[in-house]
């Protein structure tokens, strides 16, 4: 199994600039792309395969690669929406795409999602020597339609933004004088239920 790979990345952030300002008490406009940049900010540190929850918020679409077939194949990053695609490519570097029908989307009470094939399913042996399978899934919370879509991130992951956010808008400098100053405590509580745990 490989490193996860981002196909579309979220088409809207968790958290909205006017709730960012609000939770700020910002009724201006001159430091809108600073707010943006710290909502990306905080976005980012707890969001997919390299932030620290090691889920993923917004929906968005990726890609998990495996060198072999296994009669259960894991998806280490969720939540999943839905698989889109199970493809496979031989040594000429030919795509083939597995019926649907022949595997199932199996997500346990902790979130851990697996594909699992049919025990009838006969794998294909022509495999190219790495990455020969891919599964491409949505995952994330699923976004409201709009106009304007909306966010169905959990709030505690939301208020953990806005803290950090808020934090951040606050302490502009990298070290502080008038004191260390770290995460607020609030942040880690809020977002402890949702880090991911391994299968």
């Amino acid at each position: 199994m490989h490193r996860p790979v981002l196909i579309t990345p979220p088409a809207i952030q968790p958290i909205t600039l006017a709730e960012a300002k609000l939770h700020l008490r910002v009724d201006h406009n001159d430091e809108d792309a600073l707010i943006e940049s710290l909502i990306r900010a905080a976005t980012e540190y707890l969001d997919g395969w390299t932030g620290i929850l090691g889920r993923c918020l917004v929906e968005q679409v990726w890609r998990q690669d495996h060198d072999r077939f296994a009669r259960q194949m894991i998806i280490p990053l969720g939540p999943v929406i839905a698989v889109q695609s199970l493809t496979w490519r031989d040594p000429a570097g030919q795509l083939s795409t597995i019926p649907s029908g022949s595997y199932d989307l199996r997500i346990d009470e902790a979130g851990n999602a697996v594909i699992r094939f049919d025990a009838d399913y006969a794998f294909p042996t022509n495999l190219h020597e790495s990455r020969a399978v891919g599964i491409t899934f949505k995952a994330g919370y699923e976004t409201k339609p709009g106009p304007p879509s909306t966010s169905t991130v959990p709030d505690p992951l939301k208020v953990a933004i806005l803290l950090l956010v808020g934090h951040w808008y606050q302490n502009r400098e990298a070290v502080s004088t008038t004191g260390m100053a770290s995460l607020p405590f609030a942040v880690e509580a809020l977002i402890a239920p949702y880090r991911r745990m391994q299968l």
